[in-house]
């Protein structure tokens, strides 16, 4: 007789009942990245949490369950805040500090930014303040220097998140330091988009830009320093496919370089 004691408890459910039960856990489970099942899964898997003792392998090991029910708890109103007073998001820098660039490094990394991405992405001054208490913008411009394409997309999305709430835009203008780190690394990715295009990275970088024009140091600032690559055509094939950037485009360059400048530019 064996040692091992059955999988669901005291049960002494058949093979092939056991099989079922496990199908149907492992689809629950898929459940829970899909926003309109996930209460649904929730519920099921609490219920059969004590009979089913592996459970919490599953989840663990599961491709993406955890990070879904991170950025779930991140981006609702109820909970986005206990997340915060938690600290949780500071559990997850380590990823984001991380020089390596293989896969599973790079997985986690990505996975990371996806949470901080639902916190911000609500626009919540609160969740701003937290973050760049907590030295979010530093770990991000790493990101967008070094990590993988998609990675670069998102990190960029927080930046342009925490730029667009007033006190974001405070603090990276505050001093000419962060406002050169910023803007460095936005010309960087620049060059690079001209090699590689992705219309959704330029999007991004082209708002962050737009939006530190609205400060006026660093309006001033970015007469000398705007990446070259956006005062000529390099983008144009790109922009005729998202009217709204290409606006966004024209009044960054009509707040840097006045109405006259923007015409002999653009």
């Amino acid at each position: 007789m064996s040692d091992n004691p059955p999988l669901f408890g005291s049960q002494q459910a058949s093979p092939h009942g056991r099989e079922g039960q496990m199908a149907s856990l492992e689809q629950l489970v898929l459940d829970l990245c899909d926003r309109d099942l996930r209460e649904n899964a929730l519920l099921e898997l609490l219920k059969k949490r004590v009979i089913f003792q592996d459970l919490a392998p599953l989840l663990w090991h599961s491709c993406g369950t955890i990070a879904a029910l991170l950025q779930c708890v991140a981006s609702h109103p109820d909970t986005r805040i206990l997340f915060l007073n938690a600290h949780m998001p500071l559990y997850l820098y380590p990823f984001l500090n991380a020089t390596s660039k293989t896969k599973p490094f790079e997985y986690l990394r990505l996975t990371s930014l996806g949470v901080i991405g639902a916190l911000v992405k609500v626009g919540d001054t609160e969740v701003i303040g937290f973050l760049l208490q907590t030295e979010i913008i530093p770990l991000c411009l790493r990101t967008m220097e070094n990590g993988s394409a998609l990675s670069k997309t998102v990190a960029t999305f927080i930046v342009q998140n925490v730029l667009l709430d007033d006190i974001g835009l405070r603090y990276i203008c505050a001093t000419a330091e962060r406002f050169f780190a910023v803007i460095q690394v936005l010309s960087t990715m620049i060059e690079s988009l001209s090699e590689q295009p992705s219309m959704r990275l330029l999007k991004y970088i082209i708002r962050c830009c737009l939006r530190l024009s609205d400060n006026p140091r660093a309006c001033e600032a970015l007469q000398d320093h705007l990446p070259k690559l956006l005062t000529d055509r390099t983008f144009d094939r790109c922009l005729r496919e998202d009217p709204l950037t290409c606006r966004w485009l024209q009044q960054l360059l009509l707040n840097v370089y006045g109405e006259l400048g923007a015409q002999q530019l653009h």
